[in-house]
């Protein structure tokens, strides 16, 4: 709730929603997955997301609001999870079908972690990885940066994990429906506003048709650095 960009995003709402049920109710459809478990912090101002986890029966826990790679530790370790799917709660359009072709590729294959690679649009990011590497990530990870972004320390140590980038067929990295500015959420607003009905599984290509066919709504935020949260804390380091 304490986004310096856009505060109390994952609760803006969109034809009487709040954005963050949207994604609840797409990653219900994810295969696979046990429990969806919401990592919020212990910051008073985040009580209101504790409430919506409440009213939705959605499993949460509360954490350090700025050691993001110990509250998911202690996240994963309070659940019992052995295999953590990891998604940021500004992707409101995550697409299950990515989320399940991740998982099946994590499960089938001898591997510490997965994710999504810079050919997917920005809002579709889907990683895995064990308890172990999440354990180790948080006991040896020392930068600011490692320890915000939870799988950094992961990143900048590929001699230590058996790592695998996931890349889409087509390169998509142009379009963008996360959610960190107010623009994000203009787009992703006219989007389900657009798109959405409960029979209308929100399929990635029909929000690229969408933003193709109306290029008022595409160009709004289209001029937003990617993971521009990211780079800042790599230029803090």
């Amino acid at each position: 709730m304490t986004s310096t960009r856009l505060p109390g995003k994952v609760l803006l709402k969109v034809m009487g929603r709040p954005i963050l049920s949207y994604q609840i109710e797409r990653l219900r459809r994810v295969n696979n997955i046990d429990n969806i478990i919401i990592a919020t912090t212990i910051n008073r101002d985040d009580d209101p997301i504790v409430e919506f986890c409440k009213r939705e029966s959605v499993s949460y826990f509360r954490g350090s609001e700025n050691d993001v790679l110990d509250r998911y530790y202690q996240a994963a370790k309070k659940f019992g999870v052995n295999d953590v799917m990891r998604i940021t709660a500004d992707c409101p359009l995550i697409d299950p079908q990515i989320c399940d072709n991740i998982i099946q590729i994590y499960l089938e294959s001898d591997i510490d972690y997965i994710h999504t690679g810079l050919t997917f649009a920005e809002g579709l990011d889907c990683e895995v990885l064990s308890f172990n590497v999440l354990e180790r990530s948080r006991r040896e990870a020392s930068l600011l940066s490692e320890r915000e972004h939870v799988t950094q320390y992961v990143h900048n140590h590929p001699e230590l994990f058996k790592k695998v980038t996931f890349q889409n067929k087509t390169d998509d990295s142009k379009y963008r429906f996360t959610v960190d500015e107010q623009e994000d959420f203009l787009v992703v607003k006219a989007v389900i506003e657009a798109l959405y009905e409960e029979s209308i599984k929100l399929y990635t290509h029909e929000i690229k048709n969408y933003l193709d066919s109306h290029p008022d709504v595409f160009s709004l935020n289209s001029h937003i650095i990617r993971n521009e949260g990211l780079l800042k804390s790599l230029k803090d380091d």
